[in-house]
Formats: C-alpha cells, structure tokens, sequence
C-alpha cells in the first residue's frame, strides 16, 4: 500500500512539472516569432548600411579612419552575449566554451582579452571557472533595444580608437534559420574592406554611382561607427532569437519525458495495485479454505 501511495505521489509532482514546462514551452514559442521577427527585419538595414560603406571608401580614395586601422596593442576586448535565465538546453554552455576557446587561443599570442560578459548565466559560469571578467552587464532580458546596446559599443570604440585594445570580437549563438543556430565567435572592430559593401557577382552587376556633398570622408565619419553600433546590435537580436529557439526545444523535450514518466508510472501504479488485489485474492480463498 505505502509504495502504491509512493507512485501516486510522485506522478502527481511530474504531472504538476509537465504542466510547467508546457507553459513554459508555450511563452518560448510567442517570444520566439517575436524575436525572430525583429532580427529578420534589421538584417536587410545593416546588410545595406555595410554596402553603402563599402562603396564610398571605394569611391574616398586614400580615406583613412580609425575603425579601419589596427592599433598597436596586446590586449583584446570580447562580448559574451548569454543569458539571465536558464532551462535553455546546452545555450549558454556552446557560447561559453567557444568564448573561452577564443580567449585561450589569443593568450597563446601573447595577447590579453578584456571579457564583457552579458547575462547572469556567463557571469556565474566564468567567476565558476576562475576566469576574469572586465565588465559585468545583466541589463539586457528577452528583447534588447538600440539604446541599451549603444553605450556598450560607443565604450568598445572609445578604447580601441584610443589605442587601448587592437581588436573587438562578440561571442554569440549566431541565428541562421529556426532549425540552425551556431556559436561564433564575430571580429567587430577593426573593419575590414573585405567585409564591406557587395561582394561577387552582385558587385559586378551594380555600378556605384554616388552624388556626395560635401565628401565621402565626412559621410563615413558618421556611417563607419554606426555600422559598428548596428553590427553589435544585430548579434544581439541573433543572440535573442537563439535563446528563445534552445528554450523552446528543451521546454519539449522536457514536457515529452514528463509524458513518458507518467505513463511508465502509471504501468508501475497498476501492476502494484494488481498484486494487492491477488494478495487479497489469496488471502480469501486461504481462509475459505481453512473453514472447509
């Protein structure tokens, strides 16, 4: 009798738990289309914005800028971009671990690496592992905006024209599609040509004819650091989307493993309660039997 009540107690906690993670699963696949919606949106601005750069320092001649130079410096800045929250599968642990790859890799070249990390989850895994974090940031939650990305870039440029650090790198869940999202590990600072404007077939076929007052330096002193700033916040978007995606499919499989231990609890359940019943069974005919 006690392990009967034993297995109904205990498949009434995992049916409560099912309940949670199917709500859960539920409000991962709202915000999901949400943040999706908004990454796929700033795509074709930041794709465009880099294209135009990439023409007018085509068309500029000799310009130089600071975002195109590579300061002479032994030291790296690096965003991690996990999250606050956890029950997101393997998420935070991909980005983590292609972050501190990353890291071990350039301290192999003698250069140190000044680590932003962003989200509760980085945070703890890092000061977890003994590894240094230059700066601690868990303002950002399920839908980062421009304006809270902003800051962060505009100090990453500060250092780097500055001379402070050489390079900028973000360390991302990169969203390619919703059955595909990668760790990366992103250079954002300093701009390379190769990166900028169309590339291949499309460069060949459309001509750059720009009309620019008063040049094209003076356009691109404000275009390249919003290009960095838009870059930033695209890997931010990806990031969110991405998160929401890896909720959604450990919140399933969570729900369907509740699904399974119910079932397999609810045999056990039965087939305890049918041995009662032949013990019982047993135990009448052994008295009848006794009497006659």
């Amino acid at each position: 009798m006690a392990n009967r009540r034993a297995i109904v107690k205990r498949r009434k906690s995992v049916r409560n738990i099912k309940k949670i993670t199917r709500t859960m699963q539920l409000i991962s696949t709202a915000r999901f289309q949400a943040a999706m919606n908004r990454a796929l949106a700033s795509r074709p601005y930041v794709d465009k914005l880099a294209e135009l750069v990439g023409d007018l320092a085509a068309a500029a001649g000799e310009y130089r800028h600071p975002l195109l130079e590579t300061p002479e410096a032994d030291r790296s800045a690096l965003l991690v971009l996990s999250s606050n929250r956890g029950l997101a599968g393997g998420y935070n642990a991909h980005i983590l671990r292609t972050a501190g790859e990353h890291i071990d890799a350039l301290s192999d070249q003698g250069i140190d690496t000044d680590t932003y990390m962003v989200g509760k989850k980085g945070i703890s895994a890092f000061r977890f592992r003994g590894r240094e974090m230059h700066e601690k940031i868990t303002t950002f939650d399920d839908k980062p905006t421009f304006e809270q990305v902003e800051p962060v870039a505009r100090e990453v440029m500060g250092r780097f024209m500055s001379g402070e650090i050489s390079s900028i790198y973000v360390a991302y869940m990169r969203f390619y599609s919703a059955g595909q999202q990668l760790p990366e590990v992103t250079r954002i600072l300093p701009l390379a040509a190769d990166e900028l404007g169309a590339t291949g077939d499309e460069a060949s076929a459309r001509p750059a004819e720009y009309e620019i007052r008063p040049s094209a330096g003076v356009v691109l002193d404000q275009l390249l650091p919003a290009t960095v700033r838009m870059r930033l916040y695209q890997a931010f978007l990806d990031a969110a989307v991405s998160e929401q995606i890896f909720r959604m499919t450990a919140m399933k499989a969570a729900t369907e493993a509740a699904e399974d231990m119910i079932q397999d609890l609810t045999r056990q359940y039965n087939r305890a309660r049918q041995t009662a019943i032949t013990l019982e069974l047993l135990d009448i005919v052994g008295g009848a039997n006794a009497l006659s």
